[in-house]
């Protein structure tokens, strides 16, 4: 695929006016606030592994309504801490799959939390186990437009809202240090990332990685890709809807949520991205509140860095410690 998105020097001015609802903040502070009332101890269980160096645990924690999340909490063996903690989130479709499936950053030393997305996990991997209990409006296939026709029954109110939760359940662990908490995640782990930047307080760093739900209304339009291309076929058949559409999604954009996040920020784009387009990275990244950095992968689509992105983050992270 040819590059298709802007010149690499317009990208880093990129910053575009972007529809920012005026109750956006009392809408996620009264989200986040009622989540938390319906509070509750993690359960946390030793996990069947032949891992030796490693410990791993799963663990059920309140998200959004008090609803319970799956996650795996990755350690290393034996040393009791307090260890700082990445809270860690998936792409479009996949679940949290098996235990022992991701051990980096417990190799290198942290405390790692893998949270299940809920309703999803079927798409590809091993498998997710946490259902989302919401029916929702007339949708087209995937999770894009569930409850699209309000902010207050749009999906990722309540993913988002679980990504919060789940920073707040690593925080209570024993072993854990509360104020050496870190997120990631790439595509959509990437936008939910940059949300619990926004959300959470007091976090370390956020490390978005060729992050997904950025600039909505130009993403719909610029790539023929899902997971986008499923408010295409929704506002297609539903038209007119466009207005009220992208006012719900203005809600979740991590173009919004970026300017709200002011932990250290190591994003990535790739240039040649035809599922989260290089201007909507940058339109989130240019936006972003706190100290940042950006690695610019020029010759890859979505697959962005993989292991090399990976190996940044690290340091990246280590030097922030």
């Amino acid at each position: 695929m040819p590059r298709f998105d802007l010149p690499l020097a317009e990208l880093e001015q990129y910053s575009p006016v972007v529809r920012e609802p005026a109750d956006f903040d009392d809408f996620w502070s009264s989200t986040i606030a009622e989540a938390r009332r319906q509070d509750a101890p993690p359960e946390v269980v030793p996990a069947d592994t032949s891992l030796r160096l490693l410990e791993v645990f799963d663990v059920t924690f309140p998200g959004f309504a008090g609803e319970p999340v799956k996650a795996w909490l990755t350690r290393p063996a034996g040393v009791e801490g307090p260890l700082p903690a990445v809270v860690e989130f998936n792409g479009y479709g996949g679940g949290r799959g098996l235990p022992g499936e991701r051990l980096g950053w417990a190799a290198a030393g942290y405390v790692h939390l893998f949270m299940d997305t809920r309703g999803q996990g079927s798409m590809w991997g091993s498998g997710g186990q946490t259902p989302d209990p919401h029916g929702s409006g007339p949708a087209s296939a995937g999770f894009m437009t569930r409850g699209i026709q309000d902010p207050a029954t749009y999906y990722y109110r309540r993913v988002f809202t679980d990504a919060v939760r789940a920073v707040d359940a690593v925080r209570s662990l024993p072993g854990v240090d509360a104020d050496r908490v870190s997120v990631c995640g790439g595509s959509q782990g990437g936008g939910i990332a940059l949300a619990a930047g926004a959300l959470s307080d007091g976090l370390v760093a956020v490390m978005p990685d060729v992050p997904f739900l950025c600039h909505f209304e130009r993403s719909v339009g610029l790539t023929d890709s899902d997971p986008y291309q499923e408010v295409v076929r929704y506002l297609a058949v539903h038209r007119g809807a466009g207005e009220r559409v992208f006012e719900t999604l203005s809600y979740f954009d991590g173009a919004n949520m970026a300017k709200r996040a002011d932990a250290s920020a190591l994003f990535s784009v790739a240039l040649m991205d035809t599922v989260c387009p290089p201007s909507t990275v940058y339109a989130a990244y240019n936006r972003y509140a706190g100290p940042k950095q950006i690695e610019v992968y020029t010759h890859n689509n979505h697959e962005g860095g993989q292991a090399y992105q990976w190996a940044a983050q690290a340091r990246f992270l280590a030097d922030l410690l």
